[in-house]
């Protein structure tokens, strides 16, 4: 992470306690999971990485200042070439308006930055990856941190021991990214989560 877009300097994050969304017990507040249903979006995949990224690196509501700076979008620039880096993107008449990505290793996946510019986006995005990741075989989604709007997801924490533990099993499954989803795949995933929540 930068302190701030503008800052040349990177700095490596290993907190003592960590955010995680458990993938089988991911939960959809019940107001989203009609909207989902209408499709309010067209979902992308890896249809516009660096712009999804740059959109995250722009100022948002209480968050003035961005840790994404030019290195770290030229970095994970790299890892989407590699095939590494994915984006889940809420598209609406071909402008992207929401969106999110992250790093994918063996059936770990990394979330590292949202955004959103129309109702619900960032959120609709999150919902699609973590069925993808379902789909796909992943068996951790690390958030890095719990914040209000990743804990109605499901988000919890837990410490740097335990994490490591999940993370060197996750590691060592072999999960393939599916940016394809159908229809009755987001409705059984959808349906999923009224059970377990």
């Amino acid at each position: 992470m930068a302190e701030s877009r503008h800052d040349p300097d990177l700095y490596w994050i290993d907190p003592d306690m960590r955010g995680i969304i458990p993938l089988d017990s991911f939960h959809i507040p019940r107001r989203l999971r009609k909207t989902l249903r209408t499709s309010p979006y067209e979902i992308r995949c890896d249809g516009d990485f660096i712009g999804t990224i740059r959109a995250c690196a722009e100022p948002q509501g209480e968050r003035p200042e961005t840790w994404i700076n030019d290195e770290i979008e030229q970095l994970y620039a790299a890892l989407f070439e590699m095939g590494f880096a994915h984006s889940v993107e809420c598209w609406e008449n071909d402008t992207l308006v929401g969106g999110l990505y992250g790093v994918s290793l063996g059936g770990a996946f990394f979330g590292e930055s949202m955004f959103t510019r129309a109702r619900d986006a960032s959120k609709i995005a999150l919902c699609h990856l973590a069925a993808r990741l379902r789909k796909s075989g992943y068996v951790l989604l690390d958030s890095q941190f719990v914040t209000d709007h990743l804990r109605q997801f499901g988000t919890i924490e837990i410490d740097r021991a335990e994490y490591k533990t999940q993370l060197a099993e996750a590691l060592r499954v072999n999960a393939d990214f599916q940016p394809e989803l159908s229809s009755a795949e987001l409705d059984d995933f959808i349906q999923s989560t009224t059970q377990t929540s």
